[in-house]
């Protein structure tokens, strides 16, 4: 069974009877994933005279929950901008769309702040980002039964991560702990499970000790499973960095990017933008340029004296 599979079981069945898909989809890892491919069915409509633009998102949810939220925005863009037609691209993990990225297979695309620095050397440029920076942070769930109310708590545990790459689900929790008392790559088993919601899975069925995510996944998932929310809480929570990134290949033309941007930067001002914005958990999306991610130049930085290496690509 694929972890989409599982999921898309979780989400029809009473959570108490999917106990045994939870666990099979928190332990597939993120190199099996890589292996698979999801090819979601885009919305149709496209003439041969328009050329077609491919919006990588970066995996902020599994795949099929992603083309979900995000294939409205690629409809809308095309709906607004004559003689065009867009596609999202979505991604089983946070290595292949990485891969995609920095080879430039992406026309737009929206990465966590790290794959956005790291993007400006891969023929990249900022255009826009994500408002609501005050959302881009880590938050660690437990259990409420489980027993973790300090820090110190977790030595010898195992912790569920996303990704290494995920910036505001594993490198700012991470660096958080590591603030905190905790020597990381040592004192926990840090398990790194593929996705948001394994994460928040391993920790839900005792897995792991706790997990790591960021506000809007576990937003939307607690939202459908109340089960979770009544069981789990954040404990911790980092503080913010500037939200994921807008990027634009550099061989785009200005004009589509102001063209883009105009009506990305206008959602909000409009039922169906607003509409777009809500399922996203986004109030808006705004302006920046690659100035605007020195802070998390700064960050990586740090983390990577303090917590573990990073290959600097940035």
């Amino acid at each position: 069974m694929t972890m989409i599979q599982a999921f898309r079981s979780l989400r029809k069945l009473p959570l108490a009877a999917c106990m045994v898909l939870g666990v099979a989809a928190c332990d597939q890892t993120e190199t099996d994933a890589e292996n698979q491919i999801y090819q979601p069915t885009f919305a149709a409509g496209a003439k041969d005279t328009e050329r077609t633009y491919v919006l990588g998102v970066h995996p902020l949810h599994n795949p099929e929950r992603l083309f979900e939220i995000f294939n409205p925005l690629a409809v809308y863009l095309g709906q607004k901008i004559p003689g065009t037609s867009f596609k999202i691209e979505a991604s089983r993990s946070y290595a292949a769309y990485d891969k995609k990225l920095y080879a430039g297979k992406f026309d737009f695309s929206l990465p966590n702040p790290f794959q956005t620095v790291n993007s400006l050397k891969h023929g990249y440029r900022v255009f826009g980002k994500m408002g609501d920076d005050q959302n881009f942070r880590g938050i660690i769930l437990v259990r409420k039964d489980s027993g973790i109310k300090k820090m110190s708590d977790l030595k010898g545990k195992a912790v569920s991560f996303p990704a290494p790459t995920a910036l505001a689900a594993t490198m700012m929790p991470q660096f958080y702990m590591q603030k905190n008392g905790l020597e990381v790559m040592k004192d926990i088993e840090v398990r790194y499970v593929g996705s948001q919601e394994s994460s928040i899975m391993n920790a839900y069925l005792g897995n792991t000790a706790a997990g790591v995510t960021w506000p809007p996944p576990w937003n939307l998932l607690s939202e459908e499973r109340p089960e979770l929310k009544a069981e789990m809480y954040p404990i911790w929570e980092t503080d913010p960095l500037p939200n994921n990134g807008l990027v634009v290949r550099d061989d785009i033309s200005p004009e589509l990017v102001a063209k883009v941007s105009k009506v990305i930067f206008s959602l909000h001002e409009d039922k169906a933008g607003q509409a777009i914005l809500s399922s996203m958990g986004l109030s808006t999306f705004e302006a920046a340029n690659n100035e605007t991610y020195q802070p998390v130049i700064n960050f990586l930085e740090e983390f990577s004296r303090e917590v573990r290496p990073l290959e600097k690509s940035w």
